[in-house]
């Protein structure tokens, strides 16, 4: 809704800051956390994430960690029908995490 005060975007900082001790603290530009869900976070997405001044955190307990090519997993897990999604599940997390 208009005010009776117009912002300029370009005079705002929306970034915010880690502070960490005995060093500059860690700026980032955009203010996101993106959860360490496999669903939402993979190696590619922390990368640009991280290029874009956000935080994105993987899991490393994850599909992401378990399997060489996790699109294939998550594309089944999209594909599989709601009735059997709890068994898949069941069976793609005892795979055990690979060492690197």
């Amino acid at each position: 809704m208009p005010g009776r005060v117009t912002i300029n975007p370009n005079e705002v900082d929306i970034a915010w800051r880690l502070p960490r001790k005995e060093t500059e603290p860690l700026v980032l530009k955009i203010p996101i956390l993106a959860s360490a869900m496999d669903g939402v976070v993979d190696v590619p997405f922390a990368v640009t994430m991280s290029k874009l001044g956000g935080l994105a955190v993987l899991n490393l307990e994850g599909v992401q960690t378990r399997y060489k090519n996790p699109r294939e997993v998550l594309q089944k897990i999209v594909d599989t029908d709601k009735s059997e999604i709890t068994a898949l599940l069941q069976k793609i997390y005892q795979e055990p995490v690979q060492e690197t």
